[in-house]
């Protein structure tokens, strides 16, 4: 599933296609998304320019001057841009044509993407209202994460992944983030001390940035807006390592699953 660098790869790889471009026509080729894609897509947003194009949480955020296009990229969802003429591919749903003869497609197989449209505050919206602060903002920090742990009783890594908690911590990046803080995965939120949660924040923040410069993680059915695979899983020091050696101690990397959610540790370097 595409998590926060792979959705700001996306967002940074579709902007300076679609900004400031007016659009000409709105194709919905299958509306049969996780939520059905409004039908009156095309009379909304004909002859309307793009003006802003930014994210929240995993959520794409196309903003024109009378509301916001909200896209979700589902399970194995991806944007393009293309020439107007290119073929459609068996699963490329929707569609933006623009003035300048460039098109985003949306191209999702499983169909657990959405294409919404609001005339409000996107940031209240139902899917949006509820989450937590974004990992990379200064609002995010090791103070606020050991205040919201206390008392809690579920293990660390569900802790982080909680979009309510803090949004865009996917498996992968949960994964790594604690072997680079060093804290064993299944340690109970509630038990962790704040240095040791300000070395979590830190390392979220490092984890997702470096993932962010390299395009994100290659995953099955994701591709950068451009079509190239990101790169980021050459670097993964944990995450599908299972009885593979420790880059730092040498021991076997550990397996196991947590809330149903592959995990992977060193039993030496994390605690």
């Amino acid at each position: 599933m595409p998590e926060l660098p792979e959705i700001e790869t996306a967002c940074r790889g579709i902007r300076p296609h679609i900004l400031q471009n007016t659009v000409l026509k709105v194709t919905i080729r299958d509306g049969r998304l996780r939520w059905p894609v409004p039908a009156k897509l095309n009379s909304i947003l004909r002859d309307h320019t793009v003006q802003h194009v930014t994210r929240r949480g995993k959520y794409i955020l196309v903003e024109f001057e009378h509301g916001h296009l909200l896209l979700h990229l589902g399970m194995s969802g991806s944007l393009r841009i293309v020439e107007k003429d290119t073929p459609y591919r068996k699963h490329d749903h929707f569609e933006l044509l623009f003035d300048t003869g460039q098109c985003m497609r949306l191209h999702d197989p499983r169909r657990f993407g959405c294409v919404l449209w609001t005339t409000d505050d996107p940031n209240q919206h139902k899917l949006l209202i509820n989450l937590g602060p974004e990992p990379l903002q200064r609002n995010f920090t090791g103070t606020y994460l050991y205040k919201l742990s206390r008392n809690r009783t579920q293990a660390v890594k569900l802790f982080i992944m909680d979009s309510h908690t803090v949004v865009g911590v996917g498996n992968i990046y949960a994964n790594e983030a604690l072997f680079l803080a060093g804290i064993r995965p299944d340690v109970p939120a509630g038990k962790l001390s704040l240095p040791r949660y300000t070395k979590l924040a830190a390392c979220i923040k490092q984890i997702l940035k470096r993932a962010i410069r390299q395009g994100g993680t290659t995953l099955r059915d994701f591709v950068n807006s451009d079509g190239s695979p990101g790169y980021f899983q050459q670097t993964l020091n944990v995450y599908g390592r299972k009885r593979q050696p420790c880059h730092v101690c040498g021991n076997l990397i550990k397996h196991r699953n947590i809330n149903q959610r592959a995990t992977y540790y060193c039993t030496h370097c994390q605690c």
